[in-house]
């Protein structure tokens, strides 16, 4: 799998919950109409269950100098989800989930539909805000290092 590249993204979501954040790099684009996204999380991550429990997440696709942060909500460090928010610059749209205000584009969900598929919950979710970022080179992970495109 580690051949296989991906773009790298920060999925965040709050609610009564609580507020958590992690780096993905299973998401995709599933429909335009309505637009629909799916990202895959394992199960066994503690934010899996917040965010379905939530049923609302945002997707940050983050550029090329966002490294240290993919690092930082990837576990790296260990820090609380308070402190791994406080690496970056945050607002919201429609639902609350954080948004990231350098990402390269952002998308605000409310889950529409989670299906279970080995050790990963692909969580579906319809977009209901976005916002365009800054256009620059996105951050890309392949062969376990990250490259921009």
């Amino acid at each position: 799998m580690s051949r296989l590249g991906a773009s790298v993204h920060l999925l965040a979501s709050a609610g009564s919950a609580g507020r958590v954040g992690a780096t993905v790099s299973s998401v995709c684009s599933v429909s335009d109409d309505p637009a629909t996204l799916l990202v895959c999380l394992n199960r066994s991550a503690k934010v899996n269950q917040i965010v379905k429990d939530n049923g609302v997440f945002s997707i940050n696709t983050l550029i090329h100098d966002h490294t240290d942060l993919s690092n930082v909500f990837a576990g790296q460090g260990d820090l609380s989800m308070e402190e791994r928010f406080a690496k970056g610059s945050w607002g919201t749209l429609a639902t609350g989930s954080p948004i990231l205000e350098s990402a390269r584009v952002s998308f605000d969900c409310h889950i529409k539909e989670v299906t279970e598929v080995g050790t990963h919950s692909v969580i579906f979710g319809e977009v209901v805000a976005a916002r365009l970022g800054e256009f620059a080179p996105a951050l890309i992970y392949l062969d376990r290092n990250y490259h921009s495109v």
